[in-house]
């Protein structure tokens, strides 16, 4: 379909080195198309659906988002109110998606719905919908406190009418897919933030080695130069953790584990180390003229997106629980 045919390891490796785009919202658009939008068609769609959405997509002709995120369901992906009641041939779509990625500019939306009114874990289904269907309406791009080259919008669906056949694998299956697709998206974004995280570190040391506070540099300060070393060490720790997921990951086994345990990682040093350098740069960190400004507000979307830390958490207890007792 137009794709290399290698395995995932490949897109983790693209990933880390679109770290080093100084922005957010740019490796996160990306990481739509490759990781998030079309891991479930790529893997249970029909031929018709790969050739009609993926392959222009993986071309990079066409711009995809994913529906999943609703105004009252986020992390509670399976409290989603939006439904695709099957009529005929079609199926109709009627609710809403809020924080969607690209979703101002995108040509087809991965989208979540309730396709029965069965059990919340077997009731939903992913449909590849165009985004030029009568009905369908962006209601805003988002105003946000970071990722602001990101289009992130608010979005209404009034009686979409949309081919049956435009269904992706089976009916109900839709929430086991689209908890697959969370494993790729969480990788990626794990992968995205190392280099970011060691270009905040490298600039505050080249900064804190000039910057003279009481006649020596502030890098001079053991507690300065230390809590740099701890970071750093820290994003090396991240970075073994996401290599042995992916290496699972590759070989088929289940990582909800694991990539949570990333996602969650990522998201707090994230935090940590936009915090502290941000603190060593003094007034200068408060302005919008640094780059670790810009990445003190674009990562803090790393704890929310794809999961809140709270989510990841709680996934993690619960595969602790199957653990067997020693």
């Amino acid at each position: 379909y137009g794709g290399m045919g290698l395995d995932f390891s490949y897109n983790i490796a693209v990933a880390e080195e679109l770290g080093n785009i100084h922005c957010g919202g740019i490796p996160m658009a990306i990481g739509v198309q490759a990781g998030m939008a079309t891991p479930a068609l790529t893997r249970f769609g029909s031929d018709e659906l790969k050739k009609q959405f993926l392959v222009p997509t993986i071309a990079g002709d066409v711009v995809a988002c994913l529906g999943i995120s609703e105004a009252g369901a986020g992390s509670d992906v399976a409290n989603i109110k939006t439904t695709a009641v099957r009529k005929g041939d079609e199926y109709v779509i009627n609710g809403g998606k809020m924080w969607t990625t690209s979703g101002c500019q995108a040509d087809w939306m991965c989208l979540l719905a309730n396709t029965s009114e069965g059990p919340l874990h077997q009731n939903k289904s992913l449909l590849c919908l165009p985004m030029n269907l009568p009905g369908i309406h962006v209601a805003k791009k988002i105003d946000k406190l970071g990722m602001r080259s990101s289009d992130t919008a608010q979005i209404f669906f009034e009686d979409v009418r949309v081919p049956s056949k435009n269904l992706i694998g089976e009916e109900g299956k839709g929430f086991t897919y689209q908890m697959l697709q969370f494993q790729e998206e969480r990788l990626w974004a794990v992968a995205t933030v190392l280099a970011t995280l060691e270009t905040i570190i490298q600039e505050t040391i080249d900064y804190t080695r000039q910057r003279k506070v009481f006649d020596q540099s502030v890098l001079h300060n053991q507690a300065v130069h230390f809590r740099l070393a701890e970071l750093a060490t820290e994003v090396e720790l991240l970075r073994s953790l996401l290599y042995r997921t992916v290496a699972l990951y590759v070989e088929g086994n289940d990582v909800t584990k694991f990539a949570s345990m990333a996602k969650l990682k990522a998201g707090r040093l994230a935090r940590e180390v936009t915090d502290s350098c941000l603190q060593f740069w003094g007034g200068m960190g408060f302005t919008s003229e640094v780059l670790v400004s810009r990445f003190y507000r674009d990562l803090r979307l790393l704890s929310i997106g794809g999961g809140t830390d709270e989510t990841m958490l709680s996934i993690i207890c619960k595969y602790m629980e199957t653990l067997p007792s020693k």
